[in-house]
Formats: C-alpha cells, structure tokens, sequence
C-alpha cells in the first residue's frame, strides 16, 4: 500500500481518536496551520498558546467556534478541565502546551526561535512529539533539541511545507533513484536587498495584509538563509560561499548555470546549498543532480526533465504550514520525522550591521532596521566568533559597529533566556566551549 493511501486510512481510522495538538502561534503561520487541521479527519488543536489571548480566541471563533466553548486558563488543571468540558483552551503560556494529559503533540507555528525553542525545550521535557512549524528555531538551536529528545526518547521533528522540509523530501527521492546531487535549491520570491527595512516594503507589505517586518525579512534574504541554513544542517551540504551565489536564473537555464565549474557552472564541488532569483522558479525548490550514465540521459532528456549529464528536478510550489499538518501525522503515527539536524554543525546564520550601529543600540527582530542574515560555513562562522542571527534580537550593542560588518559575540550583551542556554549547550557540544 502506497505511503498516501497509508495516511488516508489512518485519517479514517482516527476519527475516533483524533490527535490532539497543542499549538503556540496565533498569527499569520499559526492561524493558517489551525485552519487547515480543522479541515483534517483525524486531528484537533486543543490549546492554542499567543502572548495576545484576542488574537488567540480570534482564530477560534473564525472557525465558528462561539466564544462561549473558549476558555481562558493559566493553569495545568484550569485546562484539563476545560478540555474535558469540550471547550478549546487558549492561554498565553507557551511551557503550559505540554503540560496538558490531553496534548499529544506539541507544534510552533511562528518565525520565532524563542518561542520555537521554548515550546520544543518543554515539549521534550515532558514527553511530547514536537513538530517546528518553525525553522528560525532549528537552524539555531536544532542540534541541541535533537540531543535532548533522543535522551528523553521522544520524536522532534521539522514539519514538511517550508522550503526545507519540501526539499528534504525531494532530496530523497533523487538519493533513493541513485542521482547525484550537485545544489540543493529554492526559488527566491523577489529580489535581494540585503538592506530593505520595514519602511521600504511597508505599501507592498499593506496591500498583501502581511507585516512590514516579516516581508522585509524575505526581501533582505534573512528568511532564505535560514531555511538554506536548515537544510544544510539535515543534509550535510555547505553554502560555497557567504551568502550563496543567489544567481539569476530560470527553469531552463538552472542546470548549465549550477553545473560543475569544470563543465562551465557556478558550482566549485557536489554538495551545496544556494537559492535562484527568478520567475518561473519563485517559491519552489530545486535539486541540480549529475548523472553518469548515457542511457539514463535519454531517458531523462525523452522525459522532458533537460538535457545533458546535468538536471534539474523541481517542485513549483512549497505550501508552508497548509502542509505541516502531515508531519504531525507521519511523527505520531509513524515515528518518522520530516527533517532533523545531523549531529555536527554545518552552516551557520550570521548577524550583519544593517547599518552603522552606535554603543546601546539594541538589534530588532527579523527583517528590521538593524542587522540582516547571512548564511556561511559553521567552521567559518566559529572561526569569527560570529553572532548567531537566531539570537541577535534583543541584543545590546557595546561596541560601534560599520554597516555590513559581522557582527559577534564580543560585539554584544546578551540578556539570559532559555534559547540563549540551549545555544550555549550546543556549542559546548559542537565546539568543546561556548561562544560567549
């Protein structure tokens, strides 16, 4: 029996025990991923965790649910009970998800690795599958909640639907058919600007009802380096170089312009990771694999994959957290997991200046005024003592610092949070010694 037809029996099968989620993230990514489980046979979210309880309660009664069957608890037992009363539980607690009986699994939906990581960290700890809707969390702390849910024994996972998972699974797939691949990719949806602020994207980002920070995070390349992050780490390939090549190219022309650079490409060794500013590739993910055998070519070339020893397969779409709900299904009802980090660091996401910064400055979020990401190898990145992207916002400035300069650790003062302990683990881990 196929894999699909495995899960649609299992969604007839769980009507009658539905999994139950508990979810953090009330915003556009976890609303999104509530929405689409509620259209779902053989699921529920139970609890839904935002540091706004309107905005929380809101996404419920989108659904049709009366205000009546949503309870406001700030405590273990105050949602136990009102579980067991049918009604849908909201709280501003993220470490209270997993604390609930009820609960099976634990999901982050939002573009916060404290949040992510918090939710992960509590997850683990009490013996809940975790699935990161969240890969700002995983390419910053990833390897030390992988650590710590195989010593507990539970399931972490990132879900499927992001640029990373999606990838993952077509990386296996040319794997399992024995192509070698050359560049793990995704389409870019507009062009770089390492420098776009909030300001600069503020009309587009309004007229799309998106916020001008997150907009601006996809527009100066942060949130494809995170995800390019990510999937380096799960895969063990590198960015070549700072930042990737990010090369103009279409459909058509991707494989000649990632071939190796001795048959005339961009690509210095097999195994890396880059993205492609385009049209007909923008929002999709790539894999550019060589094949070495002549009949495997015509084969290739009669199926309209390309032409040549190098091709190109592509998916044309990523559905982000509309697909996530099937990673819930595949880690509680397969034990398998989409994508986890391997257990050595490969790439990191550095911090940049985003402008001349000034002693006292304290770094904002994610496609902000402040610093930008910029993807680069995890031994280079150790070797500059480079602050991690992931932990940059609060940040405080203690140093003048020059637009477009790295910014590190020493740079810095960081305020004591339980991501900021979990990265310094990891590092104890990976490096033999902290960062800090």
């Amino acid at each position: 029996m196929s894999r699909s037809a495995g899960i649609e029996g299992e969604n007839r099968y769980m009507k009658d025990r539905p999994i139950r989620l508990g979810v953090s993230g009330a915003g556009w990514i976890g609303s999104g991923f509530v929405t689409q489980v509620e259209r779902m046979p053989g699921m529920e979210v139970v609890a839904l965790a935002d540091s706004s309880i309107d905005r929380a309660c809101q996404v419920f009664q989108d659904l049709g649910y009366d205000r009546s069957t949503i309870a406001v608890v700030e405590t273990r037992h105050g949602a136990m009970e009102a579980i067991e009363k049918g009604k849908k539980v909201v709280t501003e607690s993220l470490s209270l998800l997993s604390e609930i009986d009820w609960v099976d699994v634990v999901v982050d939906a939002t573009s916060s690795p404290f949040s992510g990581a918090t939710v992960a960290y509590y997850g683990i700890r009490n013996g809940k599958i975790v699935v990161l809707v969240n890969i700002e969390a995983d390419a910053t702390v990833g390897r030390a909640l992988r650590r710590l849910a195989e010593k507990e024994g539970v399931l972490y996972t990132v879900s499927s639907g992001d640029e990373p998972g999606c990838l993952m699974e077509l990386f296996q797939f040319v794997q399992a058919l024995r192509f070698e691949p050359i560049v793990l990719g995704k389409g870019k949806n507009n062009p770089l600007d390492p420098h776009a602020t909030p300001d600069t994207v503020r009309e587009h980002a309004l007229k799309q009802k998106k916020d001008p920070f997150q907009v601006a995070s996809y527009v100066d390349g942060t949130k494809t380096m995170f995800e390019m992050c990510c999937c380096a780490n799960a895969t063990g390939f590198v960015p070549a170089t700072r930042g990737m090549f990010g090369p103009r190219a279409e459909l058509d022309t991707v494989s000649q312009v990632f071939a190796l650079q001795e048959d005339g490409g961009l690509t210095p060794f097999p195994g890396i990771v880059d993205f492609v500013q385009s049209q007909s590739m923008a929002g999709g993910v790539f894999v550019v694999v060589r094949v070495d055998h002549e009949r495997i070519w015509e084969d290739l070339e009669y199926l309209k994959v390309g032409k040549g020893k190098y091709f190109t397969f592509f998916r044309p779409y990523h559905l982000w957290f509309l697909e996530a709900p099937l990673s819930v299904l595949r880690a509680c009802r397969y034990r398998e997991p989409t994508l986890v980090p391997l257990d050595r660091p490969v790439a990191e996401v550095i911090a940049v200046a985003k402008k001349d910064l000034r002693v006292g400055e304290v770094l904002d979020d994610f496609g902000g005024f402040t610093f930008y990401g910029v993807l680069d190898r995890a031994d280079v990145a150790h070797s500059l003592r480079a602050l991690p992207a992931g932990i940059a916002p609060g940040a405080k400035v203690r140093r003048d610092l020059k637009k477009d300069s790295v910014i590190t650790w020493d740079d810095v003062e960081l305020e004591e949070t339980l991501l900021l302990r979990l990265r310094l683990m990891q590092d104890e881990k990976d490096w033999g010694g902290d960062s800090s």
